[in-house]
């Protein structure tokens, strides 16, 4: 199964943090069939970024966060072919866009999106988009 990822899920695979376990059991079962929108790199730099400046990862660590992000993806879907979608689907959701993207993708391509952020999950949950998404928490070890 093919499954779309966020920068919430993807950083773990390069930092020890909660869940982590769960999204090194998706990466290795799922390594080659997880796609994401372009926006993830952007993402997952920011997060590294942040964590550099706190003292929580090294300057090279934070590279290599990043081109390691791109080498366990099988596919990134480009930004404006989402961003329409996205955009109605953060009316409907009162969500902030970004996080959008990701349901945008994962309903362009019939894929499941697995993401760590509980905010998100909350958003979504009830909506017309809750079969899309799936808590990593909920995806096992």
């Amino acid at each position: 199964m093919t499954y779309i990822v966020d920068a919430s899920v993807a950083i773990k695979w390069f930092v020890r943090e909660n869940l982590r376990n769960h999204a090194m059991a998706l990466l290795n079962r799922h390594g080659g069939d997880l796609e994401a929108p372009d926006l993830l790199l952007a993402e997952v730099g920011n997060i590294a970024w942040k964590k550099c400046r706190r003292g929580e990862m090294t300057t090279e660590q934070c590279r290599l966060a990043l081109a390691g992000t791109e080498d366990c993806l099988s596919a990134l879907h480009p930004m404006p072919l989402l961003v329409p979608r996205a955009l109605a689907i953060a009316l409907a959701l009162g969500h902030p866009i970004y996080d959008c993207v990701y349901i945008a993708c994962a309903e362009a391509t019939g894929r499941t999106f697995v993401t760590a952020d509980e905010r998100l999950t909350r958003a979504i949950g009830g909506t017309e988009f809750d079969y899309l998404v799936r808590h990593l928490g909920s995806m096992g070890n």
